[in-house]
Formats: structure tokens, C-alpha cells, sequence
């Protein structure tokens, strides 16, 4: 029997590889004095669920170096942390700044007025006063108010092996027809288009979705989706299907029983074209395959949808119920700060790397500059299907996509089961 792995937990353990790293715009300040001046020196609790040996040493050595103030690190297993959130954030005694990820979590957490507003971070001379509208839009609450202090992310992305489209004769498509019309091309030269891994790893096949539902509808009908606030029977819906429908003959035959890792093999050996999938993806294939590997995004559908791009995005935020807020925001400024995050990429050796303009980055691949630019020009970021939403609402996307693969004829079926199962969710 094939055991089911999560999306979190799959990253997890994927983010013990060295991944290649990602920086926005942000500046740090802090980084002189450890945080913003006039905090009250006392103990602070920062919870952390980072659990992979690099990246939980190096949050350790940061906190120990920590100069405003002592801070005490509970490092909580992964599963442990979030069953536990509630409680900590409810409790009269709260933890003072938690480590977890931007999204539809700290948005209901924020609703509930759990969260501490840290606008003033993100004003002129905070730790985040030039991160990109984009990633600002992301750590603001429906009121208005900043809630969340992002510090890493990474992209998804098509990629592909230049020199394969090269010995091929083709290139990155621009307008979804073109991207059609490339799939067509390859497959009849006996290229598979497209690889993916939707076995052990189900939720591989909400990348898809999510992007064309991003192209079809936008970012906005996206997340009102992901909440509830809209039906999975809508004929909006059924426009995402109907284009999903086209590209399953391009898949790899085999996609129903590889993981996300196994799905790379292909590309290694010039068997398939492309992989829908997040950067972390670029260490399942050889060293020396990797300067080889570019990427272009899921090309343009409506011209008249803004822009948007999945980014799961990693950072801090704080209890609203902390008895040191001045002290809380001292620290978030000071892991926010580009000293913070240099020493972080370098000891971590993970895949959660620095959002900060002042790391040096000299030393990145074009690849992730590549990634660098593209983030910091598009209107909107979004997470992934399960940051979005949540893991039960995951589940439900699993079942319905994978079932709809399986039969991509049967759009109304899918339709009508996937809402089904979504308002479950939603009325539990």
C-alpha cells in the first residue's frame, strides 16, 4: 500500500536540500542594535516548528545573539505546532512572535483579533518598509492592518532543460496558445510535454489548478474560492476544467504513480519537456544538470487578468495577547534585518533563504535572479492550494483532480462532488 504524503510534510523533508535561493525587496533595519530602539528588555518566547537540522540551528545561533533582549526558543514538531496554534494564540499567556506561513491562517487568526499589528514595520524606516506591493498585500489582514512579516519564499514555475528545447528546436511559449501549440510539437515528435507526480504527492495536481484558475479568473475570485465565499460549481469553475481538460494528454502516462520527486526523472533523461513545479524541484536532478534548468511562467490566458505567481511564503508573526508587544516587534525587525538573514543562508543550508536587497548576491544562480525579477513585477502572490485555504480543504482538491485526470470528460461531475466535499469542510 502506497502511504499518502502531505504537501507540508513533503517540503519538509525537501527542505533539507539545498535549494537555490530567493530575495525580494526588503529592507531590514534593527540589524545594529538587534531591533527597533526603546523595546523593553525583557524575555520573549519565540515558537518555531523548524525542525530540519540547518535551518533550526541557525534560528538558534540568531536568537542566541539576540542584543535587545533574551529570547526563549521552543522548537515544536511540525504537526504538534499547528494542532497547537489556536491554543497558543488563545492562551492568557501567549508565545510573543510565532514562526509559521503567510496565508489563510494568519488571515483567520488576524479576523479573530489575535494578531498583533505590526504596520509600523512596514512604514517608512520599519524592517519591511520596501518589500513589493505584492508581498505587502499578502501580509495584510482584510482591515487593513499588517500582520505578518514574510522572510522567505520560494517560486513555482514551468521549467525546463535548455539544452533539450534546444535539440528540440523549440521555445518558451509566451500566450497560452503558443503553449498548446508547443505541447502539440513535442508530442508529435515523441516528447512527453509534460511530467508530474500525483501518486504518493496528490496534491502535486493542484499547481495546475491553481495557476489556471490564477490566468482565468485572478487572484482575487482565487482566494474568495479558497475561503468559501464562492462555489467550485461556478461556471468560473468550469472555464479552470475545461482548460485543465486540454493539457491531461500532454501528461506522463505514469504521473498517477510517481511523487513529485520521481516525476523529474524524465526530464533528466530527455524523455519529457516540462514540470509545473516549485524551485525545490531543481535539486531532484543532477549537479550538472542543474546550471541547465530555466523556467517561464504559465503563460498569460486573459490578457485583461493581472499578473500573479505562487510563492509559498515563510516569516513571523506576533500574539496579540503578548505582554511585550514593543519587545515582540524589536525581534521581528531583527530577524527581518539583512545581518539576520546573511547569517541565516549561510548556516541553515535549507531552502528558506533571505527576502532582504542587502544580502550579498553575488554569488546566486541566473536562475533565481531570474526568479528575483519576476516576483517583484507581478501584481499579485499567492501561496499554494493548502496555504490558501487548508489541509482539509487540500484533501477535498486532491480527491476531485485526481479523479478528474483519471475521467476529464466528466467537468460537472467533478464540479458537483469537489463543492460537496468543500462545504463539508467549510460547515465543520
Amino acid at each position: 500500500m502506497t502511504t499518502s504524503l502531505s504537501r507540508r510534510r513533503f517540503l519538509i523533508g525537501a527542505a533539507s536540500l539545498t535549494a537555490l535561493p530567493l530575495v525580494a525587496s526588503c529592507v531590514g533595519t534593527g540589524a545594529d542594535a538587534g531591533g527597533a530602539s526603546g523595546a523593553a528588555a525583557s524575555t520573549l518566547t519565540l515558537q518555531s516548528s523548524i525542525q530540519d537540522a540547518g535551518p533550526k540551528a541557525a534560528l538558534q545561533a540568531l536568537v542566541g545573539e539576540y542584543k535587545t533582549g533574551q529570547v526563549t526558543l521552543n522548537s515544536v514538531a511540525t504537526e504538534q505546532f499547528r494542532a497547537q496554534l489556536s491554543t497558543y494564540l488563545t492562551s492568557a499567556t501567549p508565545p510573543d512572535v510565532l514562526a509559521w506561513y503567510a496565508g489563510s491562517v494568519a488571515n483567520s487568526y488576524a479576523a479573530q483579533n489575535l494578531l498583533l499589528d505590526v504596520s509600523e514595520l512596514w512604514q517608512p524606516g520599519g524592517a519591511c518598509a520596501n518589500f513589493s506591493p505584492a508581498l505587502k498585500a499578502l501580509s495584510t489582514s482584510s482591515d487593513g492592518k499588517s500582520i505578518f512579516v514574510p522572510t522567505n519564499y520560494y517560486w513555482w514555475s514551468i521549467f525546463y532543460k535548455k539544452s533539450a528545447f534546444a535539440k528540440w528546436g523549440v521555445t518558451p511559449p509566451t500566450t497560452w496558445d503558443e503553449f498548446i501549440k508547443l505541447c502539440d510539437t513535442l508530442k508529435a515528435r515523441g516528447v512527453v510535454p509534460l511530467t508530474n507526480g500525483i501518486g504518493p504527492t496528490p496534491w502535486m495536481a493542484s499547481g495546475w489548478f491553481d495557476y489556471l484558475n490564477l490566468r482565468i479568473n485572478g487572484a482575487t475570485y482565487h482566494r474568495e474560492l479558497l475561503a468559501g465565499k464562492r462555489s467550485f460549481e461556478d461556471k468560473q469553475i468550469a472555464a479552470v476544467l475545461e482548460q485543465y481538460r486540454r493539457i491531461v494528454p500532454y501528461f506522463h502516462p505514469n504521473q498517477t504513480s510517481w511523487d513529485a520527486q520521481q516525476a523529474a526523472t524524465p526530464m533528466v533523461n530527455d524523455e519529457a519537456a516540462m514540470y509545473l513545479v516549485g524551485a525545490f524541484a531543481t535539486q531532484y536532478f543532477p549537479k550538472e544538470q542543474q546550471d541547465d534548468l530555466d523556467f517561464f511562467s504559465v503563460p498569460t490566458i486573459d490578457p485583461a487578468v493581472p499578473s500573479a505567481e505562487e510563492a509559498p511564503t515563510d516569516g513571523y508573526f506576533a500574539a496579540a495577547g503578548s505582554k511585550n508587544a514593543a519587545g515582540a516587534k524589536a525581534l521581528l525587525s531583527y530577524l527581518a534585518s539583512a545581518p539576520a538573514q546573511q547569517e541565516f543562508i549561510q548556516k541553515s543550508g535549507g531552502s528558506n533563504m533571505p527576502t532582504s536587497p542587502d544580502v550579498d548576491t553575488a554569488s546566486f544562480s541566473p536562475l533565481v535572479k531570474k526568479a528575483i525579477t519576476m516576483l517583484n513585477n507581478t501584481k499579485e502572490i499567492t501561496q499554494f492550494f493548502n496555504r490558501d485555504s487548508s489541509d482539509a480543504l487540500q484533501t477535498t482538491a486532491d480527491a476531485a483532480l485526481t479523479k478528474f485526470i483519471a475521467n476529464p470528460a466528466d467537468i460537472a461531475g467533478t464540479q458537483k462532488a469537489w463543492q460537496a466535499a468543500a462545504k463539508s469542510v467549510f460547515s465543520s
